[in-house]
């Protein structure tokens, strides 16, 4: 089995063969773990410059092969892999479909989970068109053909949607008990769960943004609209900052915006733990705009060129401390 793992991904097997392996990775758990891995690897080397050449392909498969099976070493490889890569690593469980060959065995298909890790962010089309932005450390669910009468997927973290026209299939977010539907716009969701909040934004089109069973209990969004939600209460104002969204392009944006809040943002989108030492550091407002790839501690030396703070940092911990000067 394991040789015709490799065949597959490979490409040097017939549809007829490729239908059949799909069919015995369904039935079987330990199987399908195993296609998982090499779906992976496999995805990673198809970012290579050289990845039409199958002769290349398989060289490099046989080593990723070799290393892979340590802990450690997909911990390095993740770590090497850059933007792309890491993207490619993270789509988890798309195994069932590869192209329109197997629409046949559509009915078995499970949803597809992608996570995307600090310091990233995704974009990808779903099967109806629509595009999705992920932001970091964001898990969504979807899945690869959407049937039945809606198109329904699900977040954890942040999103922004932008969504195809279908008025005989509207489209639903479902994120922490708060339902988002929709026939096509553009929305942002902010909805990490440690956080107390949820937060969407309506950037062109309407949005119906209610409580599952308790429809009358929501709010229909207009454009340039956001409701945040909090303890199940929901409260509509404008969006302050449209620049914010910026974050699709790898651009982190803050206006007038308290240092306190600014840090919870950035402890999520870089998976470290900011601590303060003085609290007169919550009060200080700040104003700019940052790479997302330029890093965490590049970004807090940026904004300590305007609010005086010394940093420390302890990388066995992943703890950052900031103090008055």
């Amino acid at each position: 089995m394991d040789e015709q793992l490799k065949k597959y991904f490979q490409g040097e097997l017939d549809i007829a063969e490729r239908l059949k392996l799909l069919r015995q990775v369904e039935a079987n758990d330990e199987l399908k773990e195993k296609f998982i891995e090499c779906k992976n690897m496999n995805a990673l080397l198809s970012l290579s410059d050289q990845a039409d050449d199958k002769k290349v392909n398989r060289e490099k498969y046989i080593r990723f092969t070799s290393k892979i099976k340590t802990r450690k070493a997909q911990r390095i490889l993740l770590n090497i892999a850059g933007y792309a890569a890491a993207i490619a690593l993270l789509i988890i469980s798309t195994y069932f479909i590869t192209s329109n060959h197997y629409s046949s065995i559509s009915s078995t298909i499970a949803d597809n989970k992608l996570y995307v890790p600090a310091g990233q962010r995704v974009k990808l089309t779903l099967q109806d068109g629509t595009d999705v932005w992920l932001n970091s450390q964001t898990t969504f669910t979807y899945p690869a053909i959407f049937s039945g009468n809606e198109r329904r997927v699900t977040v954890e973290g942040e999103a922004f949607f932008d969504v195809a026209k279908n008025a005989e299939k509207p489209f639903v977010v479902t994120s922490q008990g708060i339902e988002m539907k929709v026939l096509g716009t553009k929305f942002n969701v902010h909805s990490y769960p440690v956080e107390k909040d949820i937060q969407t934004s309506l950037i062109e089109g309407s949005l119906h943004v209610y409580i599952p069973h308790k429809n009358k209990e929501g709010v229909i969004l207009k454009p340039n609209e956001q409701v945040t939600i909090k303890d199940g209460v929901m409260r509509v104002g404008m969006i302050p900052h449209h620049d914010y969204f910026l974050w699709r392009d790898g651009i982190y944006s803050f206006e007038d915006e308290l240092l306190i809040d600014i840090l919870k943002k950035l402890q999520l989108y870089y998976d470290v733990k900011i601590e303060i030492k003085d609290p007169s550091i919550f009060k200080w407002e700040y104003t700019g705009k940052f790479r997302q790839r330029d890093g965490i501690d590049e970004i807090l030396r940026m904004i300590q060129r305007i609010h005086k703070f010394k940093i420390q940092k302890d990388e066995e911990n992943n703890i950052i401390t900031l103090s008055k000067q």
